[in-house]
C-alpha cells in the first residue's frame, strides 16, 4: 500500500531560498519606510505580531520569490503520487497561503497569526495535532526545527544543521539537501568592480601636484573606505530592489533576488561595511567621516526616492561622483579649488544623462524605465543637457586656466588650452556613445575599461603636467 502521509515544508530557507519576514521589512522600506521602521521599533519583541504588522504595510508577491530547486521538485513529485503537500512557517498566515495558492499546495497551511510565532515547539504541537506523531514527514533548514523533526515520521534537511546527528543516532530517517550560501555570491553583491569610481579621490591630489606619500597614502585609506561605503550601499539598494529585480531579465540572477545569498547575510555584511568605512574615516579626520556620511544618506535618499523622479535623479548621481573628489581633498587634507569643484560637477552632470541615454538606447520599448521618469522620447532633452553639461566644463576650464590660481599652478597656460581638444573629445564621444547605446550601464566603469577613452584622458593629463612644468622638474638632469 502507497504511504500517503503528509509532506510538510518551512517555507523560510526551505521551500523558498529567502525569507519572509524580512522580504516584506525591504518591501516596506521602500514603499512606506517610516510605517515599517515604526513597526520593527515597536514589535521586535513580538515576532508574530510585528511579522502580521509588516505584511499589512508591505504585502510582497511570493510568486516572484525563489525557490529551493530540489525542495520544489521533491513536492511536485509528492504531489502527482496523490500526497498532500503542507506549508508549515513561522511566517504571517496571510503569505504562507498566498504562497500554497501561488503553487498549486494544499490549502491547509500552519503559519504565525499575529498572536502565536508558529515556530519550534509550537509548530511541532500544531502538526502532531493536524496528522498525529509520526504521521507527517517534514523539511526544514535550521536547529529551530528540531521538535518538528522529532515528531515526524522523516526528516529532510536542508543544508547544514548540526543537531540532526542527534536524530539519526535515534534510527530515525533523515534525507539531506544541500544548501547555504557562499562567500563568492556576497562577494559579488558588493559589486568590487564598481569601486573603480573611486579613484576619482585621487583628482584634490593631481590637481594640486600633491604627490608626496604623506597625502598620497591617507588618500589610498579613503578611497577604502569609500569602496566599503559604497559596497553598503549596493547591498541596501539590492535589497530595496528585490521585486523589481526579479521581474529583470538579467538583474534577477543578483545574489539576493536570486536567492544566492540570504537577506539576513546582506543585513549583516551591510552593517560590517558601514563600520569599516567610519571607522577609516575617523582614522583619517572629521571632515572625511562628515562626507562618507553625507554619501550614505544621499545614496539611500537617491535609492529610495530620488532616483524615481526625472532630472533630480541625474542632479543627484552627479553629486555623488562630486562627493568622491571632495571625499579625495578631506582625506589627504588637500585644499580643493571651487573651479574644481564646479567644473566636476558638469562633467559628472553630462555622464549621468550618458547613463539614462544608455539605458533608453538599448530598452526594449518606449515605455518609461522601470523605476525611472523616463522613456525613449526624453533622448533628445537628455541629449541637450549632456551637451549643455560639455559645454560648461569646458568654459569653465578655461576660466581657470586664466584664473590667478591656474596660472600660479600651469605657467604655460597655452598648453592648457591644448588639452582642452582631448578633453572635449573624450566628453563628446562618452555622450555619442552613450547615444548609440555603445556603452556599459555605467560610464564611469566604462571609462576605465575604454582603451582609446583612457588615451585621450593620458593625453590630456600629459599636457596638464607639461604645462605645469613638472615634466622638467621630474625628468631634469
Amino acid at each position: 500500500m502507497t504511504d500517503t502521509r503528509p509532506l510538510v515544508l518551512d517555507v523560510d530557507g526551505t521551500f523558498l531560498k529567502t525569507d519572509l519576514l524580512f522580504e516584506t521589512f525591504w518591501v516596506g522600506l521602500g514603499r512606506d519606510p517610516l510605517a515599517t521602521l515604526a513597526a520593527a521599533a515597536r514589535y521586535w519583541r513580538d515576532p508574530a505580531r510585528l511579522k502580521a504588522e509588516l505584511a499589512e504595510i508591505a504585502p510582497v508577491r511570493t510568486g516572484l520569490m525563489p525557490l529551493n530547486p530540489e525542495i520544489a521538485a521533491m513536492a511536485e513529485e509528492a504531489m502527482s503520487e496523490g500526497i498532500e503537500v503542507c506549508l508549515a512557517s513561522a511566517s504571517d498566515r496571510r503569505l504562507v497561503s498566498a504562497l500554497a495558492a501561488d503553487y498549486g499546495l494544499s490549502a491547509r497551511v500552519f503559519a504565525s497569526d499575529g498572536v502565536t510565532n508558529l515556530k519550534g515547539e509550537a509548530k511541532a504541537g500544531a502538526l502532531i495535532d493536524a496528522f498525529g506523531r509520526a504521521g507527517f514527514d517534514y523539511a526544514g533548514n535550521e536547529a529551530a526545527d528540531l521538535p518538528v523533526w522529532r515528531a515526524a515520521r522523516a526528516a529532510v534537511v536542508v543544508g547544514e544543521v548540526a543537531e540532526v546527528t542527534q536524530l539519526e543516532t535515534l534510527g530515525q530517517t533523515v534525507a539531506r539537501v544541500p544548501g547555504g550560501w557562499s562567500a563568492a555570491a556576497l562577494w559579488k553583491a558588493m559589486r568590487p568592480h564598481q569601486w573603480v569610481k573611486n579613484v576619482l579621490l585621487l583628482l584634490p591630489l593631481i590637481a594640486a601636484h600633491r604627490f608626496d606619500s604623506a597625502t598620497f597614502w591617507p588618500v589610498v585609506l579613503g578611497i577604502i573606505a569609500f569602496s566599503a561605503a559604497a559596497s553598503a550601499i549596493y547591498i541596501v539598494n539590492d535589497l530595496l530592489d528585490l521585486e523589481a529585480d526579479r521581474l529583470h531579465p538579467t538583474k534577477c540572477r543578483r545574489p539576493f533576488a536570486s536567492g544566492a545569498v540570504p537577506i539576513r547575510v546582506g543585513m549583516i555584511a551591510c552593517a560590517g561595511l558601514i563600520v569599516l568605512a567610519l571607522g577609516l574615516g575617523a582614522a583619517l579626520n572629521a571632515g572625511f567621516v562628515g562626507v562618507v556620511l553625507l554619501y550614505m544618506v544621499l545614496s539611500l535618499a537617491y535609492s529610495l526616492k530620488l532616483k524615481r523622479m526625472r532630472w533630480v535623479d541625474i542632479a543627484t548621481l552627479a553629486t555623488l561622483y562630486t562627493l568622491r573628489v571632495v571625499a579625495g581633498a578631506a582625506a589627504g587634507q588637500v585644499d580643493v579649488s571651487i573651479y574644481m569643484l564646479i567644473f566636476v560637477f558638469p562633467v559628472f552632470l553630462a555622464l549621468g544623462c550618458v547613463k539614462r541615454l544608455t539605458e533608453l538606447t538599448l530598452a526594449k520599448n518606449d515605455e518609461r524605465l522601470p523605476g525611472r521618469g523616463y522613456g525613449r522620447p526624453d533622448r533628445g532633452d537628455l541629449l541637450n543637457v549632456a551637451g549643455i553639461g560639455v559645454a560648461g566644463a569646458l568654459v569653465i576650464f578655461f576660466l581657470y586656466s586664466v584664473s590667478p590660481q591656474g596660472q600660479a599652478l600651469y605657467p604655460d597656460t597655452w598648453l592648457l588650452w591644448l588639452a582642452m581638444l582631448p578633453m572635449g573629445w573624450w566628453l563628446v564621444r562618452m555622450v555619442m556613445l552613450g547615444w548609440f547605446g555603445k556603452q556599459d550601464y555605467d560610464p564611469i566603469v566604462f571609462a576605465m575599461k575604454d582603451k582609446f577613452g583612457l588615451g585621450l584622458l593620458m593625453i590630456t593629463l600629459s599636457l596638464m603636467f607639461w604645462a605645469a612644468g613638472l615634466w622638467a622638474k621630474w625628468f631634469a638632469g
